[in-house]
């Protein structure tokens, strides 16, 4: 039963992830369902709430989660959220020190993400039917995702508002409500100009919607279910047996251009991304080119 110690320091760090991190509502959601999972394992070591446990005591929490049968990558995240969570707390003065600091994750190694290759979108892009209102919409759409490299909450919360082909940018609102400017090819603003000027201009917009760019038959915002939805149909008709998403045509994006060559800073810029860290990842990706590059055409790589 949760105590009223437990009540209070968990509003207090909803409010700390809502106006203070700026988190989404599902981040912050699935931070305090995190933080449910520890506040059931105090429980059961009699504890009356957060304050009461110490550093000998927490190290008990890994085992626990281990056993409920959690993966690793769940445990990493659920012990992340806990480390926050304590964190935030002696950031409030609630504690002098936090008794999660040397709490350490499972290792769960570096899993390198789906990539497209440029033959791959332009099969399922050549996949849509362009017939129909809707096919016009999807090129431009599959166009920008794979021209920035947008996460899909990004690319369905684009506004008009927000593109400027004059000088080639978009003005994209991503995590934590923060923006960034992404370049964007001349090839998805001409497909983006076609919807708009063609298309859009014929649906019944949505009072709510009408700076949104990409709109549902009903005239309002699309869903982030309907374009992975898109993504599964189109990866089917074009032949792609990869298990993609959305979020694959960002990794495209990301790897193809450090293939060519790209600054990594660059396109951490581009992708939005906090820590050079992550985007690394691409780096790896490279590599794994390269390597088969040349045990393709090196003589001696037999």
């Amino acid at each position: 039963m949760t105590t009223p110690a437990w009540i209070s320091a968990k509003q207090r760090f909803k409010q700390y992830l809502q106006l203070e991190r700026s988190l989404s509502v599902n981040s912050v959601e699935a931070y305090l369902a995190d933080l449910e999972k520890f506040e059931l394992w105090s429980e059961s070591q009699g504890c009356k709430g957060p304050l009461d446990i110490n550093q000998q005591r927490i190290q008990k929490f890994p085992e626990w989660i281990a056993d409920l049968g959690f993966q690793a990558t769940s445990q990493a995240r659920i012990i992340s959220g806990v480390r926050s969570f304590y964190k935030f707390l002696v950031m409030e003065d609630s504690l002098a020190e936090s008794p999660a600091d040397f709490l350490e994750p499972p290792k769960t190694g570096r899993k390198l993400p789906v990539v497209l290759s440029e033959e791959e979108i332009d099969a399922m892009i050549a996949a849509i039917d362009r017939s129909t209102a809707e096919g016009e919409r999807n090129v431009a759409l599959l166009e920008t995702l794979y021209s920035c490299g947008l996460r899909v909450s990004e690319l369905v919360g684009l506004r008009l508002t927000q593109i400027h082909p004059a000088e080639g940018f978009l003005q994209v609102v991503g995590k934590g409500n923060k923006e960034r400017l992404v370049p964007v090819g001349a090839r998805a603003l001409k497909h983006i100009r076609l919807y708009v000027d063609e298309v859009r201009v014929h649906i019944n917009i949505q009072s709510s919607q009408r700076d949104v760019v990409f709109l549902s038959k009903r005239g309002g915002a699309l869903s982030r279910q309907s374009v992975f939805l898109l993504i599964k149909v189109l990866a089917l008709k074009a032949g792609v047996r990869k298990n993609i998403s959305p979020h694959t045509f960002r990794h495209s994006f990301a790897t193809h251009l450090v293939e060519a060559g790209a600054d990594l800073r660059a396109v951490q810029e581009m992708l939005g991304h906090e820590s050079i860290t992550t985007t690394e990842i691409y780096t790896h990706l490279d590599r794994s080119y390269l390597a088969d590059t040349l045990f393709k055409y090196h003589p001696r790589s037999s």
